[in-house]
């Protein structure tokens, strides 16, 4: 049997942990420099407030109704996270994370568990009062059918946070409520096509001849299919493949004309880009680098370039220094920069390299081990390159930033009795 618990409306209800005043409010939370809404919490949801929308078209909206708005804040998400996977790993013998607020779990020794409704409720019980976050919980008998009773769990009436397929009648009855862009892997592209042939649930989908699936659209729905009837086919480290390309790009608090500010900014992306890609074994074989003006300006310019390393590295130092070779191809005089950004691309895995025999190592493992111990225990920005100094002009715009309850000293939350 798989499981798959998720957490419901994360940013959203995260904001409302350690603040008591908001818990009965609804709650919205801004992405990147307060641009858009990405996450509503039910009490929001309610009144109609979409996602995905630009927080100025709303903003009249959300006062009316006395919503509260809160920048992203992402230290306090990625500490909340761990904590709900460290208790939701207790309740199996495989856990994988999925996401900042989605894991799956697998159970090869539980046969004694005679209900797994029952033991859904014990893990939501858990996750809620070791961390004050609601999650929904699915099992199925493959991960395609947790997927979709997680889903059930939090979406589709009849349900209280918890739901399971485990025969034909389950999961016809879920299935059969699901829409077809509802099941994992089918995309609204692909939706569309599939509606043509008269599809529109996920029952639908299930009925369908998995090798004709495979000859119309592809090997993926092909195991979408035989998932949906109870068939294993998906694994561990298909859901969890590496990437092939890892970016970091932002938009800047405020037009950027210095060049020494933006070459801060293209260096801290830089530093970004390498840690992720330590995080997930690979090294860099080319470094893509950008810079541009809204494309709302009369006079767009966007400007970019890819430096090819000679050996593939992991290493912060020689990951910023490729920028300085660039820079001078990138930057112009006048323009009022919007956007910038790095990009690794053309990634290889760490553990199978061909070694040059007559070029020097440019990789220090020891070194960028300790440069990400000390960020992960202190906080990413605690050692960081010189060249990639903080500035207000480019760092991003966060006014409505709730405090970092559980790393920073200055804004653990004061109990007065």
């Amino acid at each position: 049997m798989f499981g798959l618990v998720d957490a419901v409306s994360f940013y959203a209800r995260a904001e409302k942990v350690f603040d008591p005043s908001i818990r009965h409010k609804p709650v919205v939370v801004l992405t990147n420099n307060d641009g858009c809404i990405c996450a509503v919490c039910p009490l929001a949801r309610q009144l109609g407030v979409p996602k995905f929308i630009p927080y100025f078209k709303i903003k009249d909206f959300l006062e009316k109704h006395n919503v509260v708005v809160r920048s992203s804040n992402y230290e306090l998400y990625a500490d909340l996270s761990e904590r709900m996977m460290n208790v939701i790993a207790r309740f199996s013998d495989n856990h994988y994370i999925y996401s900042i607020d989605e894991s799956f779990l697998h159970f090869k020794n539980f046969s004694c568990i005679d209900d797994w409704h029952q033991y859904g409720h014990v893990i939501r019980k858990a996750v809620w009062r070791e961390t004050r976050l609601p999650v929904g919980v699915g099992f199925g008998s493959t991960l395609t059918l947790a997927k979709a009773a997680n889903h059930a769990s939090k979406k589709l009436s009849g349900f209280d946070g918890v739901a399971v397929i485990d025969d034909a009648n389950s999961r016809k009855d879920i299935l059969s409520r699901m829409s077809l862009t509802d099941v994992w892997g089918i995309g609204n592209k692909l939706g569309r096509r599939l509606s043509l042939l008269g599809l529109k649930t996920g029952w639908d989908l299930a009925n369908q001849s998995a090798k004709v699936m495979r000859s119309q659209f592809s090997v993926a729905v092909e195991r979408t299919v035989n998932e949906l009837n109870g068939m294993p086919c998906l694994q561990w480290d298909e859901i969890g493949q590496d990437k092939q390309e890892i970016f970091s790009t932002r938009s800047f608090g405020q037009r950027v004309t210095d060049e020494h500010v933006l070459k801060a900014a293209l260096a801290s992306h830089a530093s970004i880009v390498a840690t992720k890609v330590r995080r997930q074994g690979s090294l860099i074989k080319r470094l893509v680098i950008f810079a541009s003006s809204s494309p709302h300006d009369d006079n767009y310019y966007k400007k970019s370039f890819v430096y090819e390393f000679p050996v593939t590295t992991d290493n912060t130092l020689k990951v910023v220094g490729a920028i300085s070779f660039v820079f001078d191809n990138i930057y112009t005089q006048g323009v009022a920069f919007y956007r910038c950004g790095v990009g690794g691309i053309a990634l290889e895995n760490s553990q199978f390299q061909q070694q040059d025999l007559f070029a020097l190592g440019i990789n220090n493992p020891p070194l960028m081990k300790c440069y990400d111990q000390v960020n992960h225990r202190y906080g990413r920005g605690t050692v960081e390159v010189a060249v990639a100094e903080k500035n207000d002009k480019w760092a991003m715009k966060r006014n409505f930033l709730s405090p970092s309850y559980t790393s920073k000293w200055s804004d653990i939350p004061k109990i007065l009795c």
